[in-house]
C-alpha cells in the first residue's frame, strides 16, 4: 500500500516560510489546467498553528509518496483571501478561500502606451511571450506585484524553445494580464502555470501535454486499483445536422453535416454571427458549429484512491497530461486530466477525483479555438451575438419585460434555513425610443418589501444571460425585485417590481431509527443510535429527537425526554411487568418534526420478591437471576433516587471517599443543598448555568478566554448575546463589551464596547471582524458618527477638540429626500427653455419650512472646452418656495446647474 500525503506549509507573503498547519480540520485542492487553483481550507483558531491563518500568508500545498522528499508541485502555492466563521462557534472553526498565486495576476493590468488605435494598445507581428512581458515588465516597473517573478522572454518559452506562434492583436486599456493569460491558453496559443511565485509559460501541448498513454510502461489508471468510481454523464439534447448562419446585411447561409447522427431525422440550429458577409467564412463557421454537435457530449469524471492506486497524482502524473483510463462504457483510452482534485476529510482521509477529455472533446476544444480566432470568440455567442446595431452613444436602454422570480428554502452547511432565488426576464433589444442597441448586461435590484426600504444591487449578468440566481436571503420574508439593462454604461429603466415570500424551511428530518431498549434494576435504557431509519445521516440542521413513551401500543404517547446525538436515556419509576412502548420523532431547527419511528416494548423486572425499604436483604430475597455475575451492581446503577434519605451519614463514609469524579452531572441539585451551603465559598473550574437546554444563561462557559456570560435565546446555543470584561485593549484598563448573535442571513452581527476613555457602537459582519454598518463612536478627544462597510460607501461626521466639524463621504445629488430633508444637492446639465432661458429645478416635494438655494450656472456645456468660448450672459434666481426654484438665463444653449438648499 502506498503512503501518499499531503501537507500544508505557510509563508509570509512574498517572504519567507512560517511554517506548517499541522491540524486542519479538512481541505480541498483542485489543480485545473491553465486556470487558478485553489484551496479550501477547513481550521480551528484553537489549533496548533491557527495563528499563522489570522492575517495574510501564502500556504504552499506539498505531497510526498512513501517517506520521500515533500515536493511542492505546480500551482500548489495559495493565497489566504478570504475568510469566514461564527465567533460563537466553541470549536473555534474557521473557514478559508485561498485561490492559486496566480489569481494575483489580475492585479496586474495594462496602461496606455506611446502607440493607441481608438482606446486599445496594439501589438502587432509579435510573440505571446512579448505580450505578457510588456504586461509584468510594465506592471512590475509601477510597483505591482513585486513578488511575482517569470522565467520566459519575448524570445523563448519557459523551456527555453523559440516561440511557435505570432500574435496580431489590440488590447484594451485596463485588461489585466490574467485575462490575457487565460486567453491565449482558450486560443491554443500558450499553456501557463505558477511554480511557486514564479508564472511559468509554454508553448501549447509541449511540456503539459505529455503522452503518458503510449509506451512499453503507460501510466494506466484502472478500475479496483486506481479508480474507485467512474460516473460518465452524456447527452444528445444539442445535436443537430443543419445549422442556418445570419451575418450581416440580410447575408444568410446554411450549413449541413451528413456524417452528423440523426436517430430521430434531420434537427437544425441556428447561430447569429454579427460581422460575417461572405459565404466562405460563414460556412467554415457553420462546420465548425455543425462539428462541435454532430455526436453525444460526454462528461467524464474518475474517482482515485491514494492507498492501494500504483499511479499517484503529481508524482506520475500531472494536469494536461494524457493518460490511459476507462472511458465510456469502461474501456481504456487515451484520456487527458483536465483537473486534479484531491480531499482530506475530516477524518484524516485523503481522497481525490479526476476531470478527463476524450479524444472527441480535445478536437472539439481545437476545434472552438481556431473559430475564436477567426472572430475573436465568436463561436460560443456568434460574433457579436446579435444583429448589427449603431453604437449605444449614452443612449437608455427600455425596460426588460416579462420578470419573474422563483423563490426556494434551503439549509446551508451550518443547518441554518436560507433562501434562494432564480429571476428571468426578457431581452431588451431597443431604447426607449425603440431603436435597436446592444446591452452591455443586466443588473438585479432587490429589497425587503416594505415602504422606505433600500434598494440593492444584488445580481449582475454580462451580455445576454437573462437568467441570474442570488443567495442567501432571510425566510419568511416578503422581498420585492426589479431588473435593468445598461448599455456603454448608461443605465437603461427598471422593469416592472416582482413581489414574492421567501419560503421558509418546511421539510422535516429523517425519521429517526426504532431505538433499542433495555432493562436493569427496575430503570428503562431507551437508546438511539444517531440515525435515520435505514440507517440515513440526520441533516445539518437536525435538533433533537423526542423520546415518546405509552402504557399501550397505539397510546397515547407523552413525552419523557430529548436527545441531540445518539445516546440513552433512562426512565425510572416505572411498576414493575407492566410494558412500556417507546417510540422517537425528530425535530430540526425552525421546528419541522418527522413521522413516528418505529415501536419497541419492554417491562421492568422487579429486584427481590418483595417490598424490602428499610430492611436488611440477604440472598434469599434476590430474584434469581436478577444480578448476574457479570452484572452485579455497575456504575449508574444505584443512583440519588434510590436512596434513602438520611440513610448514608458522614460516619459510614472514608475520608476523600466522594470526589467530583465520583458525582454524576446533575446528581446535585439546588434541592440537594441547604440554603446557605455555598455562601462565602469560591467556585472553581465551573461551568454555571441556569438550564441544560433552551433558553438559559451561562456563566465562565468552557472555552471563553475572558470572564464571560451568555445569554442564550431558545432553539440554539451557537447564537447568543454575550457580556465580556476584558484587559487586552487598553494597558491597565477593565473594558466591557457586549456582543450580539447573528442575524437571520448571518451577515451582521454588533459589538459595544466600553471603556475609560472611549465608547463604541458598531455593527460588523457576522464573525463580528470587519465593518458592516452603523458606527457611533465617543472618545476623550474626538467623536463620529457614520457608516462603515467598504471604503467607497464610508460616510461619518467627525467631532474634536479643535471646535471643528468635517463630513467624510457624498450627498445625495438630484435626489428626492421627502419634506424633512435638511440639506438637499443636484447637478444637472439641461437646455433651458426660452427665450429667455427659465430652468425650475424641484426639490421633488413640498418642503416643510422654508428653503435657502444656493447655486451656479456654467453656459455652453458643449463648448466650454474651446479656446474661444464667451461664457458671457445674465443669470438670476428669480423665485424660490417650498417646492423649488427658478433660474432665467438670457441664453437659451445648453447649460449646467450646480445647486445646495437647505431647510431653514
Amino acid at each position: 500500500m502506498t503512503d501518499y500525503q499531503l501537507r500544508l506549509v505557510a509563508y509570509t507573503p512574498n517572504g519567507g516560510r512560517l511554517g506548517l498547519l499541522p491540524t486542519p480540520l479538512s481541505y480541498e485542492v483542485g489543480w485545473p489546467l491553465n486556470d487558478v487553483s485553489s484551496l479550501t481550507l477547513a481550521y480551528s483558531r484553537y489549533a496548533v498553528g491557527a495563528e499563522r491563518l489570522n492575517g495574510p500568508v501564502e500556504v504552499a500545498v506539498e505531497y510526498s509518496v512513501d517517506g520521500g522528499p515533500w515536493v511542492e508541485p505546480l500551482n500548489s502555492r495559495m493565497l489566504r483571501l478570504k475568510r469566514s466563521g461564527d465567533a460563537s462557534d466553541q470549536a473555534g472553526a474557521r473557514s478559508y478561500t485561498l485561490p492559486g498565486y496566480a489569481w494575483m495576476t489580475r492585479k496586474v493590468l495594462l496602461y496606455r502606451g506611446p502607440v493607441m488605435n481608438e482606446g486599445k494598445r496594439p501589438f502587432s507581428a509579435v510573440s505571446p511571450g512579448a505580450i505578457l512581458r510588456t504586461f509584468v515588465d510594465e506592471g512590475q516597473a509601477r510597483g505591482a506585484c513585486p513578488g511575482l517573478a517569470v522565467n520566459f522572454t519575448a524570445s523563448a518559452d519557459s523551456a527555453g524553445q523559440p516561440w511557435n506562434t505570432t500574435l496580431t492583436l489590440e488590447v484594451e486599456v485596463g485588461k489585466d494580464l490574467l485575462a490575457i493569460l487565460i486567453n491565449l491558453a482558450e486560443q491554443g496559443v500558450i499553456d501557463w502555470a505558477m511554480q511557486g511565485r514564479t508564472l511559468r509559460v509554454w508553448n501549447e501541448g509541449t511540456v503539459l501535454g505529455d503522452d503518458l498513454a503510449s509506451g512499453p510502461a503507460p501510466v494506466d489508471l484502472r478500475l479496483g486499483r486506481d479508480i474507485t468510481e467512474a460516473p460518465d454523464e452524456g447527452t444528445l439534447e444539442d445535436l443537430a445536422s443543419a445549422i442556418l448562419i445570419e451575418g450581416e446585411d440580410g447575408f444568410s447561409l446554411e450549413v449541413t453535416n451528413a456524417e452528423a447522427l440523426t436517430p430521430w431525422g434531420r434537427w437544425e440550429s441556428h447561430q447569429r454571427q454579427g460581422g460575417v458577409a461572405d459565404a466562405g467564412t460563414a460556412t467554415l463557421l457553420g462546420q465548425a458549429a455543425l462539428d462541435r454537435v454532430a455526436r453525444e457530449r460526454l462528461q467524464i469524471t474518475r474517482g482515485i484512491t491514494l492507498q492501494a492506486a500504483r499511479w499517484m497524482p503529481w508524482e506520475h502524473y500531472s494536469p494536461g497530461a494524457h493518460v490511459l483510463a476507462p472511458g465510456a462504457d469502461g474501456v481504456m483510452e487515451s484520456l487527458r486530466v483536465r483537473q486534479i482534485s484531491l480531499t482530506r476529510a475530516q477524518d484524516g482521509e485523503l481522497a481525490g477525483n479526476l476531470v478527463l477529455n476524450d479524444r472527441f472533446l480535445e478536437a472539439d476544444l481545437r476545434l472552438a479555438r481556431r473559430m475564436s480566432g477567426i472572430l475573436a470568440g465568436g463561436v460560443a455567442s456568434g460574433g457579436s451575438g446579435g444583429d448589427p446595431a449603431p453604437e449605444a452613444g449614452g443612449r437608455v436602454p427600455a425596460a426588460p419585460a416579462g420578470l419573474i422570480v422563483n423563490p426556494l428554502a434551503y439549509v446551508d452547511e451550518y443547518g441554518f434555513a436560507r433562501g434562494q432565488i432564480t429571476a428571468t426576464w426578457s431581452a431588451v433589444t431597443a431604447d426607449v425610443a425603440g431603436v435597436a442597441i446592444d446591452v452591455d448586461g443586466y443588473e438585479l435590484f432587490a429589497r425587503p418589501n416594505e415602504t422606505g426600504e433600500v434598494w440593492r444591487m444584488i445580481a449582475r449578468t454580462d451580455g445576454s444571460d437573462t437568467t441570474t440566481t442570488y443567495s442567501p436571503l432571510p425566510v419568511g420574508f416578503t422581498y420585492a425585485f426589479k431588473v435593468r439593462a445598461t448599455a456603454d454604461g448608461t443605465p437603461g429603466e427598471f422593469s416592472d417590481q416582482f413581489v414574492t415570500l421567501i419560503p421558509d424551511d418546511v421539510t422535516p428530518p429523517p425519521v429517526p431509527s426504532t431505538p433499542t431498549l433495555a432493562t436493569r434494576l427496575g430503570v428503562i435504557q431507551v437508546t438511539w443510535d444517531g440515525l435515520g431509519a435505514g440507517d440515513v445521516a440526520m441533516p445539518s440542521d437536525f435538533e433533537r429527537v423526542k423520546v415518546w413513551m405509552a402504557a399501550a401500543a397505539d397510546g397515547p404517547y407523552e413525552v419523557v425526554d430529548e436527545l441531540r446525538a445518539a445516546g440513552t436515556v433512562l426512565v425510572t419509576d416505572q411498576p414493575y411487568n407492566q410494558t412500556r412502548w417507546f417510540r422517537l420523532t425528530s425535530v430540526d431547527r425552525r421546528g419541522n418534526e418527522s413521522g413516528e419511528s418505529g415501536s419497541a416494548s419492554i417491562a421492568t423486572q422487579p429486584l427481590v420478591n418483595t417490598d424490602l425499604i428499610g430492611k436488611v436483604i440477604n440472598g434469599a430475597n434476590i430474584v434469581d437471576g436478577s444480578i448476574t455475575a457479570s452484572d452485579k451492581i455497575v456504575a449508574n446503577s444505584i443512583t440519588s433516587g434510590l436512596i434513602q434519605a438520611l440513610s448514608i451519614q458522614t460516619g459510614h463514609l472514608a475520608a476523600n471517599a466522594v470526589q467530583a469524579d465520583k458525582i454524576d452531572a446533575g446528581a446535585v441539585t439546588a434541592a440537594k443543598l441547604s440554603a446557605t451551603a455555598i455562601d462565602g465559598k469560591t467556585i472553581t473550574g465551573a461551568f454555571i448555568r441556569t438550564a441544560a437546554s433552551g433558553r438559559r444563561l451561562e456563566f465562565a462557559p468552557p472555552g471563553a478566554t475572558f470572564p464571560e456570560m451568555r445569554f442564550i435565546p431558545a432553539g440554539s446555543g451557537t447564537n447568543y448575546t454575550r457580556l465580556r470584561t476584558r484587559d487586552d485593549r487598553f494597558a491597565g484598563e477593565a473594558t466591557f463589551e457586549v456582543t450580539s448573535g447573528t442575524n437571520a442571513a448571518v451577515t451582521a452581527a454588533s459589538q459595544t464596547t466600553i471603556a475609560a476613555g472611549f465608547m463604541q457602537m458598531q455593527v460588523r459582519d457576522a464573525t463580528l471582524t470587519d465593518a458592516n454598518g452603523g458606527l457611533m463612536e465617543l472618545a476623550e478627544s474626538y467623536a463620529r458618527y457614520g457608516y462603515f462597510h467598504l471604503p467607497e460607501d464610508e460616510q461619518y461626521f467627525w467631532f474634536d477638540g479643535t471646535g471643528r466639524t468635517r463630513h467624510v463621504g457624498r450627498w445625495w445629488d438630484f435626489t428626492a429626500l421627502g419634506p424633512t430633508a435638511g440639506i438637499i444637492a443636484g447637478s444637472l446639465v439641461a437646455t433651458p427653455g426660452g427665450p429667455p432661458g427659465s430652468m425650475w429645478i424641484s426639490y421633488g416635494a413640498t418642503m416643510i419650512g422654508n428653503m435657502g438655494p444656493v447655486a451656479v450656472v456654467r453656459r455652453g456645456v458643449q463648448e466650454s472646452d474651446s479656446e474661444d468660448h464667451d461664457p458671457a450672459g445674465d443669470w438670476y434666481c428669480t423665485w424660490s418656495n417650498q417646492t423649488g426654484f427658478r433660474i432665467n438665463t438670457d441664453w437659451a444653449t445648453s447649460t449646467a446647474y450646480y445647486w445646495w438648499s437647505h431647510r431653514h
